[in-house]
C-alpha cells in the first residue's frame, strides 16, 4: 500500500528550480514569452540534478564531455523543466497565486512533526542531505503555490464509491508480505563515494594512494561501528538513545533508529536477510551494505495479510485525487506550452536539436533509447 502514498507534487517537484529572470542578460539562452533563462540559471539547474556520484562511479564525465549521450539527456531534461517552470511561473503570477506566511509556517510545522518536531533536528537532517534551510523553505513555498494553482484550474474530489471500486479492482495492491519492524544505527561508509570525494579534493591522487586512504577510512568506520555494537549489545535498552546520538541515517536517528515495518524486498539484501533471520528484541553483529555499517535491532514481526478497505480508504482517496491532479496539470502545461512564444538564442539548448543528437548517439543502444523515451513520456 506504500506505493499509493504518493503526492502529485512529488511527481512535479522536478519543476522546482531557482526562479527564472525577467531581465535580459548577455548570457541569455532561452526566452519564453517575457521570461529569460540565462546560462548561469541553466548551469545552477544542471548542477542540481547531476551533483551526485552516480555518474562518476559509472565513469561518465558530464561536465567535460557535453556531447556524451548522458550529458545530452540531462541537458534535455533540464531545459524542458526550466521552460515549464517559466511558463507556470508566468501563469501563476497572472492568476495571482501567492503563499501567505501563515500557510508556509503551517506546512513547515507539519513536515517537521514527522521528524520529531524539533527545528534544530530538522535543520540538521537537511544539512546532512546537502540541503540548506533557506532552499527547503523556498521549495516548500513553490510546492504550496503549485497545489493552489492546480486547485484553481479544477477542484478534484474522490468519493467512497470510487475508492471502493479501485480497492475491489486492485486487490493485489493491498496484500502485504511478511514484515518485520526494526531499528538500526548506521555508520556511513561507501568506498566509491569516498574515492570520488578524494578525487574531487585532489585531482593528482594516484590509484595506490586512493586505495590506501579508502581502506583506512573503511577500517576506521568499521571500528566505530563495532564499538557501538558492543555498547548496545551490553545494554539493549540504550539502543534508541545511542541511535539518536550516533546514527548517520538522520531520518531514522530522530526516531531512535526506528525504520517501521518493512517487507524483505524493501531493503538492500544483506540488511533484509539479517533482519528477517532475527528474533524480536535481539541485536545483530555489524552488517555491511552499500550505505555503510549497520547495527540492527528487530522489535516486532507480523505475518502476511491484506489491508481492509477501511484501513486503505484514506490512502486510496489521496492517491486517486493525486493522479487526477497530475493529469490536470500535464494537460494545462501542454496547453500553455503550445501557446508560449519560445526563442532559443543558442541552438545547442533547443530541445529539437538536443533530442536529434541523443537519438543519433543512442541508435545502437536499445537500453539508452528506452531510458530516453521514458524521460520524454514523463515531461
Amino acid at each position: 500500500m506504500n506505493k499509493l502514498k504518493i503526492a502529485v507534487f512529488a511527481l512535479i517537484s522536478v519543476f522546482i528550480f531557482t526562479g527564472c529572470s525577467l531581465k535580459k542578460h548577455d548570457n541569455d539562452l532561452i526566452k519564453i514569452n517575457d521570461t529569460v533563462i540565462t546560462k548561469s540559471e541553466y548551469d545552477n539547474a544542471y548542477e542540481s540534478v547531476t551533483s551526485n556520484n552516480m555518474f562518476a562511479q559509472m565513469g561518465i564525465d558530464l561536465k567535460n564531455d557535453p556531447d556524451n549521450v548522458f550529458a545530452l539527456m540531462m541537458r534535455d531534461k533540464v531545459v524542458s523543466e526550466l521552460i515549464i517552470k517559466a511558463i507556470l511561473n508566468e501563469e501563476m503570477e497572472k492568476n495571482k497565486i501567492t503563499v501567505s506566511k501563515e500557510e508556509l509556517a503551517n506546512a513547515e510545522k507539519e513536515i517537521m512533526a514527522r521528524y520529531g518536531g524539533s527545528k534544530e533536528q530538522f535543520v540538521q537532517i537537511l544539512k546532512m542531505n546537502g540541503v540548506s534551510y533557506d532552499k527547503f523553505k523556498k521549495d516548500l513555498e513553490d510546492e504550496i503555490k503549485m497545489k493552489k494553482f492546480v486547485d484553481s484550474i479544477a477542484m478534484v474530489s474522490i468519493g467512497e464509491i470510487e475508492a471502493k471500486k479501485y480497492y475491489n479492482e486492485n486487490q493485489d495492491k493491498f496484500k502485504y508480505p511478511k514484515r518485520v519492524r526494526a531499528s538500526h544505527i548506521l555508520i556511513a561508509a561507501n568506498p566509491e563515494q569516498y574515492k570520488a570525494k578524494l578525487r574531487n579534493e585532489n585531482k593528482d591522487i594516484t590509484d595506490e594512494e586512493l586505495a590506501v586512504k579508502t581502506k583506512e577510512f573503511m577500517d576506521a568506520q568499521l571500528k566505530i561501528a563495532k564499538e557501538i555494537q558492543a555498547k548496545v549489545k551490553r545494554s539493549p535498552s540504550s539502543f534508541a538513545v545511542v541511535a539518536k546520538e550516533k546514527s548517520q541515517d538522520a531520518a531514522s536517528a530522530v526516531r531512535g533508529g526506528d525504520l517501521g515495518f518493512f517487507s524483505k524486498d524493501e531493503m538492500v539484501e544483506p540488511f533484509a536477510n539479517k533482519a528477517f533471520d532475527m528474533a524480536p528484541n535481539t541485536i545483530s553483529e555489524v552488517i555491511q551494505t552499500p550505505y555503510g555499517y549497520h547495527i540492527i535491532m528487530v522489535t516486532d514481526r507480523n505475518e502476511a495479510g491484506t489491508l481492509s478497505f477501511e484501513q486503505s480508504k484514506k490512502d486510496i482517496i489521496n492517491y486517486l485525487e493525486s493522479m487526477d491532479k497530475v493529469d490536470i496539470l500535464k494537460n494545462k502545461i501542454e496547453e500553455l506550452r503550445k501557446e508560449a512564444k519560445i526563442q532559443y538564442f543558442d541552438e545547442n539548448y533547443n530541445p529539437e536539436i538536443i533530442q536529434k543528437k541523443i537519438r543519433e548517439a543512442a541508435k545502437d543502444n536499445p537500453e539508452i533509447n528506452k531510458t530516453f523515451e521514458q524521460q520524454n513520456q514523463n515531461k
